[in-house]
């Protein structure tokens, strides 16, 4: 069974408990007084020195968020157990994961381990934790150009689907405990600003960030065989080459020199897992969706053509060339509320509105981060759905 059936099976067993509730429907028309958000949902910054040692760098950071990182990290060893059903094979993911450090590229075996050493969480599970991203992220990101050619690019970063429900509360459990390891990295070098990213502690990849004056870009999950947990299982066994992409979208970012550049690379470079990479540029048509697999193939790469009326992308977690299953179609309502915005009021105020209308927000939902590549900035804040809301 592949991971769209097991979704619509969960996604139609979830709406016969919804409609034996009575509950109201998920949507709601297109928000216009989303922005500004509330300043205590503003998500804050820490500085990155990539002339420290890598085992140090991340220590200041996560050292404080130890007990919260411990509770996070069995939460998915948890979710792992219902897949391996067996809690000794559990336990011995650290012996067989923590070896796996030494075959990351530079500078990040030094890092996993300082964060090992600074939290006192065995290596074996820090990795875990930094590959589990990779697999599980449910996301919807736009690039879209005003009509002077400016380059905005956002996104939500859901996470957390069927990782423990709170019944009291009906939220996700895992949602609820990422928010408070949502910040923002500024990547320095010499005292100057290489790059910037939204992490949460204890993850070294990148998954959304920027490049000042230069180019964006954020990662949305592609559901595929190939992906998941079998492409960790895989991996663990030798049994596939590649790059894990947050690492590859942090190297892109810190040494990007333009957006054509990156756009060739991230089409090529030898992957993991399959995914969705969205790419922003400075100037006009520079954006795109690239479709990846798990190798060195694009299966597709959807441009910006604003001379042509494409003055936006959107995506979520499915390929833009086919209709959204229609137990997540996110799609749809972006598109409606960007149509509704129109070129003319391109903006972020315009674009935060549209990713914090339902179902584009959503339970899952942990931050929105705005990019705006030519004055350099990274904005994140923190999201909530209240209920009702999608999904459940």
């Amino acid at each position: 069974m592949d991971v769209k059936t097991v979704l619509s099976v969960l996604f139609l067993l979830s709406i016969s408990w919804a409609n034996a509730q009575d509950l109201p429907p998920f949507t709601e028309d297109c928000r216009s007084d989303a922005y500004p958000p509330p300043v205590k949902d503003k998500v804050g910054t820490y500085v990155l020195n990539l002339d420290q040692a890598p085992e140090d760098r991340w220590t200041g950071l996560v050292k404080p968020l130890t007990e919260k990182l411990i509770v996070l990290i069995q939460d998915i060893k948890d979710l792992v157990g219902i897949f391996v059903n067996e809690t000794k094979a559990v336990d011995y993911l650290d012996e067989l994961l923590a070896p796996m450090a030494d075959t990351f590229p530079e500078p990040y075996p030094g890092e996993l381990k300082g964060i090992a050493n600074a939290t006192g969480i065995p290596l074996g599970q820090v990795i875990l934790y930094n590959v589990f991203y990779e697999v599980f992220t449910v996301c919807t990101s736009l690039v879209v150009e005003d009509k002077t050619g400016d380059l905005f690019h956002a996104r939500n970063l859901d996470f957390g689907l069927f990782l423990g429900w709170d019944a009291k509360n009906s939220t996700w459990a895992l949602t609820e405990r990422l928010r408070p390891l949502i910040i923002n990295v500024d990547y320095q070098q010499g005292g100057k600003t290489v790059g910037k990213g939204v992490h949460f502690a204890g993850y070294v990849g990148m998954i959304t960030g920027m490049k000042p004056g230069v180019l964006s870009l954020s990662m949305n999950e592609r559901f595929q065989a190939e992906g998941g947990f079998i492409g960790i299982i895989e991996w663990v066994l030798g049994q596939r080459d590649g790059q894990w992409m947050g690492f590859v979208l942090r190297d892109a970012v810190v040494k990007a020199t333009d957006f054509n550049s990156t756009l060739q690379y991230l089409t090529s470079v030898d992957l993991l897992a399959p995914g969705y990479i969205i790419l922003g540029g400075n100037s006009t048509g520079q954006g795109a969706i690239i479709t990846r697999s798990i190798g060195t193939k694009a299966d597709d790469v959807k441009m910006l053509n604003p001379s042509n009326g494409t003055w936006y992308l959107v995506e979520t977690n499915y390929d833009n060339w086919e209709s959204p299953p229609f137990f997540d179609n996110r799609r749809a309502p972006a598109t409606k509320c960007m149509n509704t915005m129109t070129q003319a009021n391109v903006g972020l105020k315009g674009i935060f509105n549209v990713l914090s209308t339902k179902p584009v927000r959503n339970l899952l939902t942990t931050y929105t981060a705005l990019m705006h590549v030519r004055s350099g900035t990274l904005d994140t804040y923190l999201q909530y759905c209240p209920q009702p809301c999608f999904p459940w």
